[in-house]
C-alpha cells in the first residue's frame, strides 16, 4: 500500500534521486527549458520552486543554502542574478510543464519543463491600442480651414495637345 508516502521515489535510491534532481534543477536554471518525463518534472517542480523562492533574498546565507542543494556555482549565480530579477513580483508558480506526448521506446509521458518568465511565446507584452470611441449619433468632423484651389500650370511649348499636334 502507498499510505503516507509523500513523494515519488522515481525507482531510485535516496542519494541517486537527490543527485538527479540537483542536476536537473541546475540544467533548468542554466538553460531555462528542459525535456524530461512527466514524473521527473513533477518531482523536480517541488524541488526547484522553493530554491527559486529563496533566491529572492540575495543574502549570503540564502546563496549558501541554495548551493548546498545545487552544487553548481554557475547555476547559483544565474539563479540569484538573472532569474531572481525576473521573478521578483511573482508570488509562486515559477515553472510550467507542457506535455509533448509519449516516448516511443517505453511509452512514458514526455514533457517540456520551463521557467515561466523566460518563455517569450507566452509572455508577449501587448501594446495598448488606441480605441476609437463610437457614439450612437453620428458626429461630423469640423473642417477648420478651406484649402485654396491650386493654379494649374500652362503647358510648355514641347508638350502636345490632345489632338496630337504641337503648340507652335
Amino acid at each position: 500500500m502507498r499510505h503516507r508516502k509523500g513523494f515519488n521515489h522515481l525507482g531510485r535510491t535516496s542519494a541517486h534521486r537527490q543527485a538527479m534532481l540537483s542536476n536537473m534543477a541546475s540544467s533548468l536554471i542554466l538553460h531555462k527549458r528542459i525535456t524530461t518525463t512527466l514524473a521527473k518534472a513533477k518531482a523536480l517542480r517541488s524541488y526547484v520552486e522553493p530554491l527559486i523562492t529563496k533566491s529572492k533574498d540575495t543574502s549570503t546565507h540564502s546563496q549558501r543554502t541554495v548551493f548546498s542543494y545545487l552544487q553548481n556555482n554557475d547555476a547559483v549565480h544565474e539563479l540569484f542574478y538573472v532569474v531572481s530579477g525576473k521573478i521578483v513580483n511573482r508570488a509562486g508558480g515559477y515553472t510550467r510543464i507542457l506535455k509533448t506526448g509519449i516516448r516511443q521506446g517505453d511509452s512514458s509521458e514526455m514533457c517540456i519543463m520551463e521557467l515561466v518568465d523566460f518563455n517569450t511565446t507566452y509572455n508577449v507584452v501587448k501594446e495598448k491600442e488606441t480605441k476609437t470611441v463610437k457614439t450612437r449619433r453620428g458626429t461630423r468632423k469640423k473642417e477648420t480651414a478651406t484649402v485654396a484651389p491650386v493654379a494649374e500650370k500652362a503647358p510648355e511649348a514641347s508638350e502636345t495637345t490632345p489632338e496630337g499636334s504641337s503648340n507652335e
